[in-house]
């Protein structure tokens, strides 16, 4: 009896070894064929942010590339092993071989996807501490940000994965025949920053930036997009780094109506989430439009629908935003040259034979130009700023295969009608996203005390940018190393400070039995504790705030792990948050369900 289950205990683990290890293999090729370029931070993002939006085409096609093969290891497997089960030898010598197998294909893919991943350089820069974001860092609420009597509209046009790597090689770009000719011609006689040369010029994407949204939150903060490995998931959070100030708070702040168009489900990748927490932007996205019937019910392609009807919604919407007499932000994305080659509408054209995402390409900068010109006919563009930028660098599998590797390739820039001109005009300026933060605000003729917000630099300014200073590959590595700044804001996920009343706080600190201080001195572990905890609340999470200045400048949050129901535990080392000898001030904070903040208790720690 122990024989025979023995057989079947074998047959099914070798079963399942081999179908889950033929699966992950499979998908390993899969993701890196669709993603040529795919960064760690993109991927951890990802997997932490919400599923829905996803494109169905994407889905699908993972499924008709990885599943039959999947399927066809199962069966021959389960043929094998169920045939040979009756002869002992052969039995052992087929379990055997089918583990040995499976493990060392599972075990190539693995390492693969490791090399390729940079997943040691990755785990390096995480274990290495850097104050280079936390000393280059601007603050919009440290800084003087004056406004024009007169506000100027902002038309901002995110166009997916365009680069300036498609225009010619006399035009800046990398093709000896360029696909985008109409933006090169509204980059040259607008504003990219290329000084007194005709060759196209764009940012560059450092990493934490080279997804959409990364791109997004990057231009618009002026920080990178990085969350730790054990983030917490985008689906759960109430809120995207509500510590940061980005352009739609400062042109909320300002009296500014904001709009985020797009032809997608803006839920996906936390877009939603931000926008709407980040200058209470109306999201009018793909679910929008077949409320309002701009498109049937069961209409879908592509991310939801294609950028001919977003063009059409769009004029449709800055008519009425006119129309409201107050300064608006109509932030945009286009959709159609999103990898893998593209969307072919019915506009598309066949002027690059086969080549599918260069003809995608060509159809979005005639639609881009198009739109252009319209709003330029339009009464509000006299004092209407208009930003077109590319999010990030296409992740095509092959469109860019054959570059030099020399080359560098940036995102697509160009500023028109804006309300302010370069100080040194001649300059051509090396910048990244980041820059595109400032900038934008400089164009709409605000001044900015200092020039810089986030990591970025106004390019309209004689302001050195990060990478004027320190070079591409210094910012590179930088961005992508431990930052105090950068845990704080990780940290303040979903926390919403408030101001607790004195008589409220000594009654809340008597109901914890003990908040207890720990510290090793040898080690420089710190140790926290809180026990008995007891609120009329549901509670989601507990998070203890430690500082030693007394304006709090240097407060650091740090989420507690539940031991049990009324317990739970901070156990960190001072020499990673940078800690110094002296008394710190603790407090803790449960956080209820439904977002409210309540102090629980507080202990005075010391560092030796």
């Amino acid at each position: 009896m122990l024989n025979k289950t023995g057989k079947i205990l074998s047959i099914i683990f070798t079963i399942v070894l081999s179908t889950v290890s033929a699966l992950i293999c499979q998908a390993i090729v899969w993701v890196f064929n669709t993603w040529k370029n795919l960064s760690l931070d993109e991927l951890i993002f990802q997997l932490n942010a919400p599923a829905e939006g996803t494109n169905v085409d994407l889905v699908l096609d993972f499924f008709h590339t990885c599943m039959p093969g999947t399927i066809l290891i199962f069966l021959n497997v389960a043929v094998l092993l169920i045939g040979l089960r009756k002869r002992k030898k052969s039995f052992r010598i087929a379990v055997l071989f089918c583990a040995f197998v499976s493990l060392i294909c599972l075990g190539n893919s693995v390492f693969s996807a490791w090399t390729k991943l940079e997943v040691a350089d990755y785990i390096e820069n995480k274990n290495t501490v850097s104050s280079f974001i936390d000393d280059n860092y601007v603050e919009a609420k440290d800084v003087q940000i004056t406004f024009p009597e007169e506000k100027r509209n902002l038309i901002y046009i995110y166009l997916e994965s365009m680069e300036t790597t498609y225009a010619s090689y006399e035009e800046g770009g990398a093709f000896e025949e360029g696909c985008i000719p109409e933006l090169v011609k509204i980059a040259q006689e607008n504003e990219d920053f290329s000084g007194d040369s005709l060759e196209l010029n764009g940012g560059y994407s450092t990493p934490g930036t080279t997804w959409t949204m990364g791109a997004l939150f990057s231009q618009t903060s002026g920080i990178p997009l990085n969350i730790a490995i054990d983030g917490n998931s985008m689906e759960m959070q109430e809120s995207f780094f509500p510590g940061i100030s980005t352009i739609g708070d400062i042109l909320e702040d300002a009296g500014y109506t904001q709009t985020f168009f797009i032809g997608s489900d803006a839920v996906f990748g936390g877009r939603k989430l931000y926008f709407s927490e980040h200058g209470n932007y109306q999201i009018k996205d793909y679910n929008y439009a077949k409320e309002v019937g701009r498109i049937p019910e069961d209409y879908y392609v592509w991310w939801g629908y294609e950028d001919k009807y977003l063009f059409e919604g769009a004029k449709e919407e800055l008519l009425a935003l006119s129309q409201q007499g107050q300064p608006f932000n109509f932030t945009m994305l286009t959709v159609d040259t999103h990898f893998e080659d593209g969307y072919v509408c019915s506009d598309c054209l066949t002027e690059h034979g086969e080549n599918q995402y260069a003809n995608v390409m060509s159809c979005s900068s005639r639609k881009v130009q198009e739109f252009i010109t319209w709003i330029q006919q339009q009464e509000f563009y006299e004092n209407t700023t208009i930003v077109l930028a590319g999010d990030h660098p296409t992740m095509d599998g092959d469109f860019c295969a054959e570059i030099d590797s020399e080359y560098v390739r940036k995102t697509y820039t160009a500023y028109i009608n804006a309300a302010a001109e370069t100080e040194v005009p001649d300059l051509r300026r090396e910048y990244t996203t980041f820059d595109h933060y400032p900038t934008t605000l400089a164009s709409l003729g605000v001044e900015i005390e200092g020039n810089r917000l986030g990591l970025g630099t106004n390019l309209f300014s004689s302001e050195s940018t990060l990478i004027e200073k320190y070079g591409r590959d210094v910012v590179s590595t930088e961005v992508q190393r431990e930052s105090e700044l950068m845990n704080k804001l990780n940290s303040t996920l979903e926390i919403e400070e408030e101001e607790i009343p004195e008589n409220q706080a000594e009654n809340a600190a008597e109901t914890v039995n003990t908040v207890t201080y720990g510290y090793d001195p040898v080690t420089g572990n710190i140790q926290i504790t809180i026990d008995n905890i007891q609120v009329d609340a549901n509670i989601s999470a507990v998070n203890v705030a430690v500082w030693k200045e007394e304006d709090q400048s240097d407060i650091c949050w740090i989420q507690a792990i539940g031991q049990s129901e009324d317990t739970y535990l901070v156990d960190i080392n001072a020499r990673d948050y940078n800690f110094e000898n002296g008394d710190y001030n603790i407090h803790v904070y449960a956080v209820a369900e439904d977002g409210t903040q309540i102090f629980i208790g507080n202990t005075i720690g010391t560092v030796e």
